[in-house]
């Protein structure tokens, strides 16, 4: 078995990424200590897994990392309550066969929050696993 398992960010300041992504993300730290000598926490985000590092970004922003995707079913009372907290948030986009928004979270990282249409989704891609919101459900072609 092979399966991605988490993505790891070095952090600036790992207790505020640590209340960014519970307070707004619903994550739970499932583990919080020194490992290899420094502080890592482990995170559960729906789904997903992240994985803190206290350690500063050499460079901020992207690096190599585009984005995170975030889905939500949820994507407009998330990007208000984003926006109410001062965080940076763009205006919805909307497309056929999904609507996203580009948000900033800590050490300049960018997300992409995006809410599938499940009705305009293939019944390939909804099958597919792909969508956490799409599981158990089947859409038409």
């Amino acid at each position: 078995m092979m399966s991605l398992h988490h993505a790891h960010l070095m952090t600036s300041d790992v207790d505020a990424a640590i209340r960014f992504w519970c307070d707004h993300f619903a994550a739970e730290v499932v583990l919080d200590e020194d490992i290899a000598g420094a502080r890592n926490v482990f995170l559960r985000v729906g789904e997903g897994r992240l994985h803190l590092y206290a350690q500063a970004p050499t460079h901020l922003g992207q690096g190599t990392v585009h984005h995170l995707g975030i889905e939500t079913d949820e994507l407009a009372p998330l990007t208000m309550r984003l926006k109410s907290e001062g965080i940076s948030v763009s205006e919805i986009r909307h497309h056929a066969e999904f609507d996203y928004a580009m948000a900033e979270a800590p050490d300049n990282l960018l997300l992409e929050l995006f809410q599938p249409k499940l009705e305009k989704l293939s019944n390939r891609l909804l099958a597919s696993g792909y969508f956490a919101s799409a599981l158990g459900k089947k859409g038409e072609d």
